[in-house]
């Protein structure tokens, strides 16, 4: 990834730039064309790019309309001082498009009727387990994990033991995302967010003693991984334990006189984490699970259901790129926040247009299946092998998949086997399930 240019100097120079400031801020053809580059709140690089190609600005200083901009920005701009440490204070504005998604998470997310027409309530262990899956394997994935979605599900959904460092590691997530949810309940501390890497890291250091512990050097730093270029070096190493207490204060906060909306405070804390880098390794993820958190905390219960990761996995350039635009910005956190806004906007979109189409999905199968006596549990298997017909499936799998008893899961099975829709052959001690050649025929049928 390149590394972003640095903003130029935004202060205005009232001995040098009073004249052709105050000139371009009372033209109004110059004003309309800035403010519909300003409406997506562009960083240096891509707001020089569109004043060029602009036809009104083609002959204005990009750098005069900077400062303009970043004069109007601050002041409708908030502060966040979260230590009286350099580099940690920060600033952020409510865009037009922030509040508009801000509103749409408080309909969504939250509230108290749990997912009334969201989810439903007969699939909602079924969608939990499903996400919490898919958000361990991206977030894995997304820090390089050497493996592939279908073999780290299929780990997870057999419980079998991790076979490499990858597949550690998003055991590791899937476990951290749980225990995640154990502790919504609890205000952040220092000890807390160690617990989260300790689980998060497990067995997947060069040096397990740095499981859970801040790093002890200065020697950790963000460099480009082709060309070894430094992109970001983090606080002082002896500075960590009263910056991650000044992080823990900023999450526990509730001062209403200076309100800051619970899903921006989430993204910030983020953010703050992969600032800090209080450790050598698992940063990211333990960033993303303590987001997880803390908007769970506040009662955003449908984030369980949400993959951020599996989001960010798909732009992870642009997601490095948020974290350097908004600390090249004289720490300016917009950037990072909008990126966020937008990820978490992408995924619900998914989320509702995934359970719309299962819950059309369904129907198709029960047109098929509307004579025979099958649970909910039954004819999901049955969807999962007319989708692959060349799949198998153990109990165990079919226990974590739908989160039921070990003979509960035996008892769904082998009355499919009874039924004559699949069959089953011992290899060992373990069964394994699959389809008759003819499923759909006999379904038809």
């Amino acid at each position: 990834m390149k590394k972003p240019e640095p903003t130029p100097v935004s202060v205005i120079d009232f001995d040098k730039d009073a004249k052709e400031i105050v000139t371009l801020m009372t033209d109004v053809a110059v004003q309309a064309s800035l403010n519909l580059i300003e409406k997506d709140y562009p960083y240096w690089e891509t707001f020089k790019y569109k004043v060029k190609g602009d036809s009104k600005l083609k002959d204005v200083n990009p750098v005069s309309l900077w400062k303009i901009v970043k004069l109007r920005r601050s002041q409708s701009s908030s502060r966040v001082v979260i230590s009286s440490v350099t580099g940690f204070e920060f600033s952020y504005t409510s865009t037009e498009r922030s509040l508009r998604l801000l509103h749409e998470f408080d309909m969504n997310l939250g509230g108290n009727m749990q997912g009334v027409g969201i989810i439903p309530q007969e699939n909602k262990n079924r969608y939990l387990i499903s996400s919490i899956m898919e958000e361990a394997i991206a977030s894995s994935l997304l820090e390089g994990a050497a493996t592939t979605r279908e073999k780290a599900k299929q780990m997870l959904r057999s419980q079998r033991e991790p076979r490499n460092e990858a597949e550690k590691m998003v055991l590791n997530n899937y476990l951290t995302i749980r225990r995640v949810l154990e502790l919504k309940n609890e205000e952040l501390s220092v000890d807390l967010i160690r617990d989260i890497h300790a689980t998060v890291t497990k067995g997947t250091l060069k040096n397990e003693a740095n499981e859970g512990n801040f790093r002890s050097n200065n020697e950790v730093q963000i460099v480009d991984s082709i060309t070894g270029e430094v992109f970001y070096t983090p606080p002082d190493f002896e500075l960590l334990e009263k910056l991650m207490e000044a992080v823990c204060n900023f999450a526990n906060e509730d001062n209403e006189s200076e309100f800051i909306h619970p899903i921006i405070r989430g993204i910030i804390l983020h953010f703050l984490i992969g600032y800090i880098h209080p450790f050598v390794d698992g940063n990211g993820r333990t960033a993303r699970a303590l987001f997880y958190w803390f908007l769970l905390s506040r009662k955003y219960w449908l984030i369980e259901y949400l993959s951020i990761s599996r989001i960010l996995l798909q732009a992870p350039s642009q997601y490095a790129k948020a974290y350097l635009h908004s600390e090249f910005d004289n720490n300016d956190l917009t950037y990072f926040i909008d990126f966020n806004l937008k990820t978490l906007k992408q995924s619900l979109t998914e989320l509702q247009a995934y359970i719309n189409w299962t819950v059309e999905d369904r129907r198709k199968v029960f047109s098929l299946i509307v004579n025979q006596d099958f649970n909910e549990r039954q004819i999901d298997i049955i969807k999962d092998f007319l989708r692959d017909k060349d799949q198998t499936i153990s109990i165990k799998e079919i226990e974590s998949k739908f989160g039921i008893a070990n003979q509960t899961a035996r008892t769904d099975l082998l009355d499919l086997v009874d039924k004559g829709y699949i069959k089953v052959r011992t290899m060992g001690r373990k069964m394994i399930f699959f389809p008759i050649e003819d499923l759909e025929d006999k379904l038809k049928k």
